[in-house]
């Protein structure tokens, strides 16, 4: 029987069945409807409302529902409108009229809002564990490459040298954002709308505090209409998802670009990469490629969720249904992509000599030959204009700034010396840039210690 059987006389349509029912998706909220359903038993027995043998039997029968569910011994019927149905349906069956009054001083209105708040609190803390994880894991691999020589690149050009310690830690930073972003989100999230009933609140004696604080909640939210029709936690945590997927998906392009055999930078382990059906030499980046795909599907979910709610009147409208799905699959998604990323990561192969030889051939020590320059006395833009003109002159004669002769390079600015050397060689290039967020192995290792401090501070 419909839940909202009786000012409805006549069989629903099957049509309008299929189209409203949401079982298909919903049941997933299981746990947290028998769990929402438990504490405000409890609080309705607290309250008086219900007697103490009512919600024994309440109580009792719905931790053999969750049992049997969690056994497989029960299956959720698919003919259920929804997960709050189906449950309530299954006690009353089973335990007789005590069932019926669980219902008491709710509405599914709160009590959806209320599934969904516990659902995505344990998601989140499951996607927040995760990024944590990874972010572990590049502090780990930046950590053996401290030394490890690569080009930085700005508009896909090499631009200066850096470490790929350093460049791992990058994206650390966008991670540890990300799990800030989560917990912000949690934060917000974490406030009870049980108790808001349909809209109205209840005419009952309720204690809002005390469901609250038996789920785990900061407290209730403190307007009912607000509570049952606000789903900015959803929108809020899909776009920090959204983020998420977005850092990892630049982080992949990356990777697909380094494992070409025009960078050759990096090797995926073999159990993180696939062939061709046809051409047998080949070892593609399948992980990166997929991960870069599936952002656009979190995207999607996003907008999906802003449009959803962007035209709603005050209070819930069925519109809302339309939230769970873009949640779960942006949840689902997300968690999928961390899952592969993070061994994957933590596996690749990285070719030293490659990146040490990408460094010497690109002339990234060029702003340091103009700040010698200018540590000589010329102007800055003068040092620029003179090391660009040399460059191009270098580029014609197939030198380099490491392999220029002195008198060449007296050709065009009388303040080179035989220090010059110095100033260009890579390693010098590098470290002399020891300023706070900069490439050089000190401040690399300063880094990699604070973010292993945050990390172990969550």
């Amino acid at each position: 029987m419909k839940l909202w059987a009786g000012r409805i006389q006549q069989e629903a349509d099957a049509r309008l069945n299929d189209f409203n029912a949401s079982i298909r998706f919903d049941s997933r909220l299981y746990k947290q409807d028998i769990g929402g359903s438990m504490a405000h038993a409890t609080m309705l027995r607290e309250c008086g409302i219900i007697t103490p043998a009512e919600c024994d039997q309440i109580l009792t029968g719905l931790s053999a529902i969750l049992r049997d569910l969690e056994s497989g011994e029960l299956g959720i019927d698919p003919e259920s409108e929804d997960i709050h149905t189906f449950v309530e349906a299954e006690l009353t069956a089973r335990i007789g009229d005590a069932g019926k009054k669980l219902h008491t001083a709710r509405s599914r209105n709160d009590q959806v809002a209320l599934d969904l708040r516990l659902y995505l609190r344990d998601e989140l803390s499951a996607v927040t564990a995760m990024l944590r994880t990874l972010t572990g894991v590049l502090c780990d691999k930046a950590e053996e490459h401290t030394e490890t020589i690569m080009p930085g690149y700005t508009h896909l050009q090499r631009a200066q040298p850096i470490t790929f310690a350093h460049h791992l830690l990058a994206w650390a930073q966008m991670l540890l954002r990300d799990i800030g972003r989560l917990e912000d989100c949690y934060r917000r999230m974490n406030r009870s709308p049980l108790g808001c009933g349909a809209l109205a609140a209840t005419s009952y004696p309720i204690d809002r505090d005390m469901t609250a604080q038996l789920l785990g909640f900061d407290g209730p939210v403190l307007n009912s209409l607000d509570g049952v029709s606000d789903r900015d936690f959803c929108v809020e945590f899909v776009s920090a998802l959204a983020l998420v997927m977005t850092h990892l998906s630049r982080a992949c392009e990356e990777i697909i670009l380094w494992c070409s055999w025009e960078f050759k930078f990096i090797e995926l382990d073999d159990r993180f990469a696939t062939g061709s059906s046809i051409m047998p030499q080949k070892k593609n980046p399948d992980i990166p490629e997929l991960v870069r795909g599936k952002t656009g599907r979190v995207n999607g979910d996003l907008i999906a969720l802003l449009t959803m709610l962007k035209g709603l009147p005050l209070a819930y409208n069925k519109d809302m249904q339309e939230d769970k799905e873009a949640v779960f699959d942006a949840c689902d998604t997300v968690k999928m992509a961390l899952d592969a990323f993070t061994p994957m990561v933590e596996t690749m192969a990285v070719n030293t000599q490659r990146m040490r030889a990408a460094v010497s051939g690109g002339f990234l020590n060029a702003t340091d030959c103009a700040d010698y320059l200018t540590r000589k006395g010329l102007p800055f833009r003068d040092a620029y204009k003179i090391t660009g003109t040399l460059v191009a002159y270098c580029i014609e004669q197939g030198e380099t700034l490491e392999t220029l002769p002195l008198e060449q390079y007296r050709q065009f600015s009388e303040e080179f010396s035989e220090d010059i050397y110095e100033a260009v060689a890579l390693e010098t290039c590098l470290n002399s840039r020891n300023v706070l967020g900069g490439p050089a192995g000190e401040q690399v290792r300063l880094q990699l210690a604070d973010i292993r401090d945050q990390l172990g501070a969550q």
